[in-house]
């Protein structure tokens, strides 16, 4: 699921609009949660007359782009993905001809699992990180002022999207001149862009996992937060694996068709255990947080899933988030029997080497006990209807032949 596919635009259907804004240009710090929403915003501004070419992203992480554009405009923070949101915006401000930055500062997120888990929440710095950084531009003198660009910074609760329309138009009303009407039609068909990319991805995920099991194929799932697939704060883990051959899907885009819920957690739910596929109770009580709850449930899916046969889980430096979440994971994903690595405290530094080496090592154990995992998975699920799409289940390696 290469970065590019993830930010391809569309065109979005538009609506009668108060004033052209087709001059307009909108740069977006590519950093946090923009990671998860960034298809809402495209469709949104897009549905308010900006063209798709006038939406501009900053470039993936790098060192070179923070010491270029960030430093000296965030104090000390042990949180590196939030810590490279200054040399985003730097980037922005100086190289690219905007007229507005939107940082947004997303209080709750999306989720498939809303409804089954207490809350979708943001981790609580990410909303704040913003404001702070923000004051980086303007400590010394206002950047945003210097270079002519209006910088809006809007509260957002994606779990609560009737409160969308009024927080987004309190903080776009003038740098855009937008109506309320004009911005909750934006904001139905921002949502309906999410949601259509969504499906997409999933669908996508459930087809390479269908090929996996009609070649009898490992597949390694990647347990992370979705910023990790920016290769500057991932390292680009997972093309390493898939240079090696291995499919690698990422747990944010996991397929929840229901033939497939029914094969993996049907047993669970007739015997009681959990109220639905989606149901992550029975490991985890404290499901606040959205993306912890996803990458709780996508160990859950890895272990019942017969050829995802190891889990990668990629962590930054001192996430406190994460951390709680270590024991759980493993415990979840290495009681199926299933391989568990983790890559942890992931910062500014790329060790290439050492990351190669652990591949490598990986690699190995993979290829030596993926047999024996596939196997072991799908007698468990032998009583079970296989999906429509998962072809023949192969026999088990040993199984004697009648002549």
């Amino acid at each position: 699921m290469p970065f590019i596919s993830l930010f391809k635009r569309r065109t979005a259907e538009g609506g009668e609009l108060k004033k052209d804004r087709s001059h307009i240009r909108v740069g977006i710090p590519k950093f946090l949660n923009v990671w998860s929403t960034h298809r809402f915003w495209i469709g949104f501004l897009k549905a308010l007359g900006i063209p798709a070419k006038n939406i501009v992203f900053s470039s993936d992480t790098s060192e070179e782009q923070f010491r270029e554009y960030g430093k000296g405009r965030i104090g000390m923070d042990s949180c590196y993905p939030v810590k490279v949101l200054a040399g985003h915006i730097g980037e922005l401000l100086t190289t690219k001809k905007l007229d507005i930055i939107l940082a947004p500062m997303v209080y709750s997120l999306p989720s498939f699992l809303r409804g089954h888990v207490v809350d979708t929440l943001s981790c609580t710095r990410v909303p704040m990180s913003v404001e702070n950084i923000k004051a980086g531009f303007l400590k010394e003198c206002n950047e945003f002022e210097k270079h002519g660009v209006k910088f809006v910074n809007p509260f957002v609760s994606f779990a609560e999207p009737h409160l969308l329309p009024k927080q987004l138009y309190e903080s776009l009303k003038d740098a855009l001149d937008v109506s309320y009407e004009e911005v909750e039609r934006a904001v139905k068909k921002g949502l309906e862009e999410l949601k259509r990319f969504d499906s997409e991805m999933r669908k996508k995920t459930r087809e390479i996992l269908e090929w996996c099991a009609q070649n009898n194929h490992p597949c390694i799932l990647i347990l992370a937060r979705p910023y990790h697939m920016d290769p500057g704060i991932g390292h680009e883990i997972d093309v390493e694996f898939q240079s090696l051959g291995y499919p690698v899907v990422w747990g944010q885009y996991l397929p929840t068709d229901k033939d497939l819920m029914d094969w993996l957690f049907g047993a669970e739910i007739e015997a009681g255990i959990i109220k639905s596929p989606f149901d992550i109770s029975d490991v985890w009580t404290s499901s606040y947080s959205s993306n912890t709850n996803e990458i709780i449930w996508g160990a859950k899916f890895a272990a019942r899933f017969p050829w995802i046969t190891a889990v990668v889980r990629l962590s930054s430096y001192e996430c406190g988030m994460d951390q709680p979440t270590y024991t759980p994971v493993q415990k979840i994903v290495e009681y199926s029997g299933t391989l568990y690595f983790k890559f942890g405290d992931l910062d500014e530094t790329r060790p290439s080497g050492s990351i190669r080496i652990r591949v490598e090592t990986i690699d190995y154990y993979v290829k030596k006990y993926s047999p024996h995992i596939i196997e072991r998975k799908l007698k468990r699920l032998e009583e079970r209807k296989v999906p429509e799409g998962f072809g023949v289940i192969p026999p088990p390696r040993n199984a004697s032949t009648s002549t």
